[in-house]
């Protein structure tokens, strides 16, 4: 993977290495946080966001150690748990030499832990939190960033696909009652309805539930055209699993949540027949170098990369370059706040697409995502894709 010119150069300046007393050399260990899901059902997608943290890490990374300084990946599990998270954060602060956190994953998380961070003015980049409330509220406004786009726009996304590609009118919508879920869900009902379709049942299920057979028999009776669920894939997969079960021939579709490998294998590879998803993740392959990424990812750890892989690895890139940015400047400790500040100035081609930040921390360009399921998930289709401009600062 090469490095952006930027690095190049940087890598240059820092050979003047002497030119820092040993001291500073001795101590100048800058650590970058992962908080995502390392156990429990989503930590597939944690792990998935961990790794190409420390690709990035290892790619861009090198000009630092040369010039005696050390990036490393400090790794937390927040099992997906608004608690976990928070406490953790509030011990990551206090560790005065991480720079910044990568994360997290789950919007219902990253909103109160922001909250945390913002306190001590630690940047925090989510790969993969859509909610806009992590981007709207002026307490975390200098701090909160996301690589990835917002429901507010991925909802009419998938309204605008569910009613002219696949011609849908009568819709059920679940959501999972957090602050992701609901959200999306919300959103995608709103333009659904605005569109002239019509939600004939909208309602939230606990995280945790496993039998739908409620919502599903009733659902026999209605007959809708889709379903819509707002949460993630250990849950989706399960509805799938029992929509199918129950004989219902309703499309399925749902958000970037369901952007896993292990769709298939809890909701059963041949239940996969008119099955989609919308993502903010534009899967790899899709990606100008993403089959080099891909290659390189999986001769590393061993197996393929997942959908929010490529944007935890450009999330940590531009932590990095925040702090080239300072470390150029003859800055030899730069503080948190002074990081957190230029990660808003970063401008760069990344894997993903170009990486820039308005003034609220959301990515200015976002790509959405339409996904065919395919029953095995390298033959995922992408069956659209739209370029959109984050809303005004």
């Amino acid at each position: 993977m090469r490095y952006s010119k930027g690095l190049v150069a940087f890598a240059s300046l820092l050979m003047l290495a002497a030119a820092f007393p040993v001291a500073a050399q001795e101590k100048g260990t800058f650590k970058i946080v992962t908080q995502t899901p390392l156990s429990g059902d989503q930590s597939l997608a944690g792990e998935a966001i961990k790794l190409g943290v420390q690709l990035s890490i290892e790619d861009f990374g090198g000009p630092f150690d040369a010039a005696g300084y050390k990036v490393v990946l400090q790794a937390e599990d927040d099992q997906a748990s608004p608690t976990t998270g928070v406490a953790n954060a509030n011990r990551i602060i206090n560790d005065p030499e991480v720079i910044g956190v990568v994360g997290h994953y789950n919007s219902g998380v990253s909103i109160p832990a922001s909250e945390v961070y913002a306190k001590v003015g630690l940047t925090m980049i989510s790969p993969s939190s859509t909610s806009p409330t992590l981007t709207e509220r002026e307490s975390t406004r200098l701090i909160a960033n996301r690589v990835s786009g917002r429901d507010d726009v991925q909802g009419p996304a998938a309204a605008n696909f569910a009613i002219n590609t696949i011609q849908v009118k009568r819709a059920y919508i679940i959501n999972d009652k957090t602050a992701y879920g609901s959200g999306l869900a919300d959103a995608f009902e709103k333009a659904l309805t605005k569109l002239g379709g019509q939600v004939v049942l909208s309602t939230g299920v606990d995280q945790k539930e496993t039998d739908f057979s409620t919502i599903l028999n009733r659902a026999r009776l209605d007959k809708p055209d889709l379903i819509f669920y707002g949460g993630t894939y250990p849950q989706g997969g399960l509805i799938i699993k029992q929509i199918r079960e129950k004989g219902l021939s309703a499309k399925f579709l749902g958000g970037d949540g369901l952007d896993s490998s292990d769709l298939q294998k809890i909701a059963g590879a041949d239940n996969m027949t008119d099955i989609f998803f919308t993502t903010t993740s534009v899967p790899f392959g899709q990606l100008p170098t993403g089959n080099e990424f891909g290659a390189k990812y999986k001769a590393k750890f061993g197996r393929a990369p997942e959908g929010f892989s490529a944007y935890g690895y450009d999330a940590a890139h531009a932590i990095l370059a925040a702090l080239e940015a300072e470390l150029k400047a003859g800055v030899i400790a730069p503080s948190r706040e002074a990081i957190a500040a230029q990660v808003r100035k970063v401008d760069f081609d990344g894997l993903t697409g170009h990486i820039a930040f308005n003034g609220k921390g959301d990515i200015k360009e976002a790509k959405y995502v339409v996904v065919a399921v395919a029953p095995d998930p390298a033959n995922n289709k992408v069956v659209s894709i739209e370029l959109v401009a984050a809303p005004l600062d």
